[in-house]
């Protein structure tokens, strides 16, 4: 019996298994933070503190006032932006680490474009520091791409390495070409007509927001809904495979590193065009291109899904001051509770164990199923 005639004999049981493994794949991120709210629960009571009042001050910390709403909507942005940098790059079966440097390097071009060009209209100064930032970003990750592409070199190598010679490039330039006079390691601020808008007067929300949301649809549209994006997807399904139905490993492999890495840069650039207003000396990392691997861990590298992590992680990083504030919580705690929803999601093979039960006749079935195939 063939495959073919398997499926048309039994399509029920068929359905049910695709179902079954959807429904898995959508569970386990939310048993991940179930899971890891609890354990911090545990920890507020093991340090004698109610875990009802923490969890409600953090949440008033984070959706208290149209301000507290701002402030958790504008740590989100850059964690869209990193979060899809991530998962681009994984789509492609490529691991990222650089997505810090990359952040830093197109913050700092946006930064310089946005002070030392004057007399350019908004619409034109706004997104040219904007596109810069995110070109730079791309740029940073195109060298461990092409390596990685031609020569082989592990891309999770060269992204790491390429962090700290951002860092390290950086910090000189902010302390010497591009530093403002003065005392403070910064660049001059930002002229006005290179800032992004403001959305929700009265708060510091800007229109950073509005193209992290759209760079989910467009990473959404690109990945699923193109010829470019199947064949990124296919290479990280399997290079070899991909290579022999014509597909150019190499070049999918270089141009899903450039927009992974154009995504970090646009983090980098709403942060400098959109809350600092000038770059700031970095020394020592930030940590969204970090927090951007475990947003994408937990959005399952599906764009949606980074940005529902994206929310989550902003809402604790905002929840977490009025926690300790307010309830005199460490906000630490956030910090383990973000860190075992990583350990939780990365491990997801223990979970799908746990849930995944099949009847003794789907089991039957897929036995037999693997028989013929063997046999054909």
């Amino acid at each position: 019996m063939s495959n073919t005639g398997k499926d048309l004999k039994h399509p029920g049981e068929q359905i049910l298994r695709i179902s079954r493994e959807q429904a898995i794949e959508l569970t386990i991120p939310v048993v991940a933070v179930l899971l890891a709210l609890l354990l911090g629960a545990l920890l507020i009571l093991f340090i004698g503190r109610s875990p009802l009042e923490a969890y409600s001050a953090l949440l008033k910390g984070a959706f208290g006032s149209k301000r507290d709403i701002a402030e958790t909507l504008i740590n989100v942005t850059p964690l869209i932006f990193t979060g899809l940098s991530v998962a681009f790059s994984f789509k492609c079966g490529l691991f990222n680490i650089g997505a810090e440097g990359q952040f830093i390097m197109g913050q700092i071009v946006a930064a310089w474009i946005g002070f030392s060009l004057t007399g350019l209209p908004t619409v034109i100064h706004m997104p040219l520091a904007f596109l810069l930032g995110a070109l730079a970003g791309g740029l940073w990750a195109a060298l461990p791409g092409y390596l990685k592409a031609k020569l082989g070199v592990h891309e999770v190598i060269n992204t790491i390495m390429m962090n700290y010679i951002a860092l390290y490039f950086s910090h000189y330039l902010v302390m010497n070409a591009l530093k403002e006079p003065g005392p403070i390691p910064q660049t001059p601020p930002v002229v006005a007509a290179a800032r992004l808008w403001r959305i929700l007067p009265g708060t510091r929300l800007h229109f950073g927001l509005i193209l992290a949301l759209g760079a989910v649809w467009l990473v959404y549209y690109l990945l699923f809904k193109t010829t470019l994006g199947y064949e990124i997807r296919a290479v990280g399904i399997n290079p070899h495979a991909a290579r022999y139905g014509g597909i150019n490993v190499s070049r999918d492999i270089i141009i899903a590193m450039s927009i992974s890495g154009a995504l970090s840069g646009a983090a980098g650039a709403v942060q400098a065009l959109g809350v600092q207003f000038r770059f700031l000396d970095l020394f020592g990392f930030v940590g969204y291109g970090f927090d951007g691997i475990a947003v994408a861990l937990l959005g399952r590298n599906h764009p949606f899904g980074v940005l529902i992590a994206a929310t989550l992680f902003g809402t604790l990083a905002r929840g977490a001051i009025t926690m300790q504030s307010i309830a005199k919580i460490p906000k630490q705690i956030i910090g383990i509770i973000q860190a075992t929803i990583v350990i939780i999601v990365a491990a997801d093979e223990v979970l799908r164990r746990l849930l995944k039960s099949r009847s003794p006749s789907t089991r039957a079935l897929a036995d037999a199923g693997e028989v013929e195939s063997d046999g054909d």
